[in-house]
C-alpha cells in the first residue's frame, strides 16, 4: 500500500452553480469558507532519504498560492467554462498542482462541516 500524508488549507470564496432550478438555493450567488486537503502518496517504501513523503513545509507553496489567487474571489471567474461545484473544483485544484507535487493523490474540498467531495483519479 504504501505511505499517505494529508495538510489542510482554508479559505473563502464566492460562487452561483448553474443549471438548477430558479428555487435552488445554489443558484443564487452566495460563499462557503472552503476547506481543502492535498494528499500525497508514496508507493511501498518510497520515502525519501529522510523518511517523508514529501516535508510538509514545501506545501506552503500551495497555502500561499491558495491565499493569494483564490481566497476571497469568485469562484466563477477562476473555473472558466466549469461549473463550480466543490467536485470540479477538487478535479481544478488537483490537475493545477500535480506538476509541482508528483505524489498528489487527492485533493478533497469542503463547502460545509458535514459535506466533502474528492477528486482520486
Amino acid at each position: 500500500m504504501g505511505f499517505r500524508i494529508s495538510k489542510e488549507f482554508h479559505f473563502s470564496a464566492s460562487h452561483r452553480l448553474g443549471g438548477l432550478a430558479a428555487e435552488h438555493p445554489c443558484g443564487r450567488l452566495h460563499g462557503h469558507n472552503y476547506v481543502v486537503e492535498l494528499e500525497l502518496s508514496a508507493a511501498g517504501d518510497g520515502l525519501d532519504a529522510i523518511g517523508f513523503v514529501r516535508d510538509y513545509g514545501e506545501l506552503g507553496d500551495f497555502g500561499k498560492w491558495l491565499d493569494n489567487d483564490v481566497d476571497h474571489r469568485h469562484l466563477n471567474d477562476l473555473l472558466v467554462g466549469v461549473n463550480p461545484t466543490a467536485e470540479n473544483l477538487s478535479r481544478w485544484l488537483f490537475e493545477r498542482w500535480l506538476p509541482h507535487y508528483p505524489e498528489l493523490s487527492s485533493v478533497r474540498v469542503s463547502e460545509t462541516a458535514k459535506t466533502w467531495a474528492e477528486y482520486r483519479p
